[in-house]
């Protein structure tokens, strides 16, 4: 049995990101400039960007690695991250 790893220290990352994305809203609804908006939408998709990698280094350290001691595990782990990587 494996235990999947606690994310609970990425929700004051992801709250900041819903704070971007309803300034993003309210910039529309504004009808501020593009390149603003383009702004804010490029740093909420880096914001996301960097939640991503952090979710995904601990997944590799902690679920991928503990798969390691079972080769169908292992395999299928590889597998798993080949097809999220693809997406």
């Amino acid at each position: 049995y494996m235990d999947n790893p606690c994310h609970r220290d990425r929700l004051t990352n992801l709250k900041r990101i819903e704070g971007q994305i309803r300034g993003i809203i309210a910039m529309i609804e504004d009808k501020r400039y593009c390149v603003d908006i383009l702004d804010q939408l490029k740093a909420a998709k880096n914001s996301i960007s960097l939640v991503e990698g952090d979710i995904l280094a601990k997944h590799m350290s902690a679920c991928v690695r503990e798969s390691l001691v079972d080769l169908e595990k292992s395999d299928e782990k590889i597998d798993e991250l080949i097809q999220l990587l693809k997406r």
